[in-house]
């Protein structure tokens, strides 16, 4: 097996890194099977009013694609999704990728050391090695919540939005304050009669030194790479300060609560408003988020904040624990993904028929968050405890696409499988949540936990840790079982 056939799930952001990575080092025989239309992931789904990216788009890109026509320091999400479907059909992956294709089912066939897939439509596929990358924000979170099924009118998730639907004059409910809600909220703002937000917990929001790109810096980014390639290494320099202020080492998160502290008591001038959206949580236990809008949307004299959970829905409005019925024509829920379902829904089967379920029955974990003991020839983009709370995703996805050529690459010249020892992937888990448990995100009711309180989703350190310790796969750590 000297071509090795690979099937990648996902063409989002990891998924076509990945294919880039393995044919840019000869290995051509790769399929993405993407289960929407067009390839994007986040980018293709999430496309709310005000929908973009909180990291700068100069490291919000990949390493091996620079766009020099970046609009602005940080980047809508048409302009996003415009970059991934550029550099796919720059870099040859467009006609890999099978669209409208679902992956219902992965089983490892322990005879052949080959995996065969299933889909939605029937078809069975065969792959030496496939890799998931489906990401940890493609499936929305939507509340059970009583009623819901009886509302009279339009009501969606963020990641879903119906766009037929005008809101112009309508009494909208907006359900959670997350990363999604603070974008949309101000966009919808201006136009609609009336929003209602209705917050479970206040978050942490800080500036967005955003600003429109000139055709000097265009021209430059052009003429001269370097100018971009510093702006790139800047701010990651920054990224990583931040990561490590949430980790204690360094006095920036204290900065930036001083920041937003400032920017809160600027922006909402009545107190009532200002109490209710103060955090009952340190700083950084839960995402901090970037926006220049939010509180002035919210001291609008059409919104309404409440603090009070909803506890029904009616046909014509919303109850909330108070008794109190709000009246809404709309709802619009803001309350983010199951990030930490990792590859659901679909079934996948290791070794030995071992269910992926089973195997992480405790919650999800994997060695770097890539290989899972008892899954050979497997790998996975974006896995457990790879998560960042600053910086960018990419970096991390990239290391992971590195790591998993590697891993292509150790067992293409005979075949066979390759797969992480146990012992190996023990001492990670324990490290990483050994970590996690004395950090700030153990301290407060997140979404980087999972139904048993276990971290599931952040990586403790910084990126340049990760890349250092994925850069080299050490066999050592695996077992290679030739044909």
């Amino acid at each position: 097996m000297t071509t090795p056939r690979i099937v990648i799930i996902g063409a989002g952001f990891g998924g076509i890194g990945t294919a880039v990575e393995l044919i840019q080092h000869g290995y051509t025989d790769v399929t993405l099977l993407e289960r929407a239309d067009e390839v994007g992931g986040v980018w293709r789904d999430n496309t709310y009013p005000g929908a973009a990216c909180d990291v700068p788009s100069s490291l919000y890109s990949w390493s091996f694609a620079p766009n020099p026509e970046w609009p602005r320091r940080y980047s809508g999400q048409a302009d996003i999704l415009d970059y991934i479907d550029r550099t796919t059909a720059a870099h040859g992956i467009r006609d890999r990728v099978r669209t409208g294709v679902e992956v219902t089912s992965a089983s490892y066939q322990d005879e052949t050391s080959t995996w065969r897939i299933e889909t939605s439509t029937g078809e069975t596929l065969e792959a030496d090695f496939l890799v998931s990358a489906v990401g940890q924000l493609s499936r929305p979170a939507i509340p059970v919540i009583p009623g819901a099924g009886t509302f009279a009118g339009p009501a969606f998730h963020s990641a879903q939005w119906d766009h037929s639907v005008d809101l112009t004059g309508k009494r909208v409910a907006v359900l959670g304050t997350g990363a999604s809600a603070i974008q949309f909220v101000p966009a919808i703002q201006p136009v609609a009669g009336q929003v209602t937000v209705f917050q479970r917990s206040a978050p942490y929001v800080v500036p967005k030194t955003d600003r429109a790109y000139t055709g000097l810096h265009r021209r430059s980014f052009t003429r001269y790479p370097v100018s971009q390639a510093f702006g790139r290494g800047l701010t990651k320099v920054i990224t990583e300060q931040f990561t490590r202020s949430l980790a204690g080492e360094n006095p920036l998160k204290n900065v930036l609560e001083a920041v937003w502290k400032v920017e809160l008591r600027r922006r909402v001038k009545d107190p009532v408003l200002r109490a209710k959206l103060v955090p009952d949580f340190a700083f950084g236990c839960k995402r901090v988020l970037f926006s220049n809008d939010w509180y002035p949307a919210l001291a609008a004299s059409n919104v309404d904040v409440v603090t009070d959970t909803v506890v029904e829905i009616l046909p014509h409005g919303v109850r909330d624990a108070a008794g109190v019925v709000h009246a809404v024509d709309v709802i619009i829920y803001g309350t983010g993904f199951t990030a930490t379902e990792f590859l659901a829904p679909m079934k996948v089967t290791g070794a030995a028929g071992l269910d992926l379920n089973e195997a992480w029955a405790a919650g999800a974990r994997a060695f770097h968050g890539i290989c899972l003991p008892g899954f050979p020839n497997f790998g996975i983009v974006y896995g457990p405890n790879t998560n960042l709370g600053g910086s960018s995703i990419i970096l991390m996805l990239e290391a992971q696409s590195g790591f998993i050529r590697q891993l292509v690459a150790a067992v293409a010249p005979t075949g066979g499988s390759i797969v992480v020892r146990p012992d190996a992937e023990e001492r990670f888990d324990a490290e990483m949540q050994g970590r996690l448990a004395g950090g700030l995100w153990a301290g407060c009711d997140n979404w980087y936990r999972d139904a048993t309180g276990r971290i599931t989703t952040n990586w403790p350190g910084t990126v340049t840790e990760y890349q250092a310790r994925t850069a080299t796969v050490d066999l050592d750590e695996f077992v290679l079982s030739p044909l």
